[in-house]
């Protein structure tokens, strides 16, 4: 069965993650994904390793299969033109050029749009197309720090701490997906595209959930806990015999439970440690008991009796161990895609699974121009066809 998304093009105009990101997951639903770079590549990320596979980066491959790739140059007005074309043929034009950009080069969304009213026009900044930092590029490392993550990640002793990946692009990429899905379904009501504005300094608000919904109630400004919950104890890291395991108790019920397992009584006896705020209030000296229990055991048995007792927990896994697990296997989470001049690539699987409409791994990340002759053409084609 063709993907949800067969039949929808889309004209992607980004680099590096954010944009890649939301275009990928909508390759892999389907859709017609033509990435537009400069001759020779324009995507940074290509050039950014190692580790490289005959020349590819293994970052590129993360967020770039199912695309088809053209090179064009935007200073020229031969290129401006193989765009205003695409856009004609397109259901959506994604771009993460600074704000203004687009307008400069002439391929600003009222002028693509008066080439085509249904066209979808999404522009990814960091800061967003109003405000006084419109103009600024937006980094993921700085929107971190600008936003609050950063002031959050880490402990005390350690300072403000990034989150491993670029996460703010990340959550941009997926509300980019989201919002240009959202567009689709609202032009098939009213026949018309939209323009959306998104930026990565206002995904990652979004995304501080209830770490900004506890300062907006109270005032108090969240210090990092490092591994711990700011409203839920006992949820954290601690030491098996073997190594760390993540423990997560997310209800009171949950809590004399864990109790049971313990070979020191007085825990679940305790009248502070009874509800979750009393918990919260006692942390430090709860958490040290609890893990002075937690040594006495292997990571293994712990997941066993905790897994008998419906209390969620995981052991700290590494990379490698990660992708030889047999659930991380089941769920088809590691693919194979093959390049003819690359070779066999491993990347990861999309989590979508669609019981009709599945997502396909159907093109490998493509090398810079590795489809201008195919798609030029089939372009002119369509619009000589349709005036």
């Amino acid at each position: 069965m063709p993907g949800a998304l067969d039949g929808v093009r889309i004209l992607d105009m980004t680099r590096v993650l954010a944009g890649p990101y939301a275009t990928m997951i909508l390759g892999d639903l389907g859709a017609d994904v033509i990435k537009v770079e400069a001759p020779g590549g324009s995507d940074d990320t290509r050039f950014w390793g190692p580790p490289f596979q005959n020349g590819m980066s293994a970052y590129y491959t993360a967020v770039n299969r199912n695309k088809r790739s053209i090179t064009v140059n935007l200073k020229e007005e031969k290129g401006k033109t193989i765009i205003r074309r695409l856009a004609k043929t397109a259901d959506v034009i994604i771009h993460n050029f600074k704000t203004g950009t687009m307008e400069k080069f002439g391929l600003g969304y009222d002028e693509l749009s008066s080439l085509n009213p249904r066209l979808i026009y999404c522009s990814i900044t960091g800061f967003g197309e109003t405000g006084p930092y419109r103009h600024l590029p937006g980094y993921d490392y700085i929107i971190q720090a600008m936003s609050g993550w950063m002031s959050i990640n880490g402990t005390p002793s350690s300072g403000p701490l990034k989150v491993g990946v670029a996460i703010t692009d990340v959550f941009t990429g997926l509300y980019a997906a989201i919002a240009i899905e959202a567009a689709l379904l609202a032009r098939m009501k009213t026949g018309r595209g939209q323009k959306i504005d998104l930026s990565l300094f206002d995904s990652a608000i979004s995304t501080l959930v209830n770490v900004a919904a506890n300062y907006l109630m109270s005032g108090n400004v969240p210090a990092p806990l490092g591994n711990e919950h700011p409203n839920i104890v006992p949820y954290s890291t601690y030491e098996a015999s073997d190594g760390p395991i993540v423990i997560a108790v997310g209800n009171d019920r949950q809590f004399q439970a864990f109790c049971e397992l313990l070979s020191d009584p007085t825990i679940g006896m305790d009248p502070r440690f009874q509800t979750n705020p009393g918990r919260v209030a006692h942390r430090e000296e709860l958490n040290k008991r609890i893990n002075e229990e937690t040594k006495k055991r292997t990571r293994a048995e712990w997941k066993r009796l905790l897994d008998q007792k419906g209390i969620p927990c995981g052991p700290v896994q590494n990379l490698e161990q990660l992708f030889q697990h047999p659930q991380t296997l089941a769920r088809d989470m590691v693919i194979t895609m093959h390049h003819g001049k690359i070779g066999p690539l491993q990347l990861v699987g999309s989590p979508i699974k669609l019981s009709d409409t599945k997502v396909s791994y159907r093109l490998p990340p493509p090398l810079a121009g590795e489809h201008n002759d195919e798609v030029i053409k089939e372009i002119m084609n369509e619009t000589e066809e349709n005036g």
